[in-house]
């Protein structure tokens, strides 16, 4: 498989609490806190808002992909993806998130099934099958 494109990032000072993202291309620079909810500040990004920016747009891609392998034509297109970072009472850490795309011009039928082909074309998706649990909510935009 050929290569189309590698991101380049890097990461310095205290990682996920006080570290600082910047991409080789200077268009991603950000500063990285824990959320208040984990006990930081609360100021700043954090990895999971990472992940869920890049898995929805990406998701959104795929879903026109499989609108347009169907020549179903969509009116307009919204995600909101949740990744939720959990803590086990092993001490372990993990990851689930929710997928919730809804989609204009077509019925719920179509935007649920628009969605589960979308999930077996994303990128992100395929990284993460089998992996962490994955739900995905599709709807029809009023």
């Amino acid at each position: 498989m050929a290569v189309s494109y590698t991101a380049v990032v890097d990461v310095d000072g205290e990682g996920r609490n006080g570290g600082h993202v910047r991409s080789c291309d200077g268009l991603l620079e950000t500063a990285l806190a824990l959320p208040k909810e984990l006990g930081g500040a609360g100021t700043a990004t954090n990895p999971e808002q990472l992940l869920a920016a890049g898995w929805a747009a990406c998701f959104l891609g795929a879903l026109r992909r499989a609108a347009t392998q169907r020549r179903i034509r969509l009116t307009s297109t919204t995600i909101t993806a949740e990744i939720t970072l959990r803590h086990g009472d092993d001490g372990e850490f993990s990851l689930s998130a929710v997928l919730s795309p809804v989609l204009g011009g077509v019925d719920r039928a179509t935007a649920e099934e628009l969605a589960h082909a979308a999930h077996q074309i994303c990128p992100y998706s395929k990284a993460t099958r089998g992996n962490i649990p994955v739900t995905l909510n599709a709807s029809a935009a009023a």
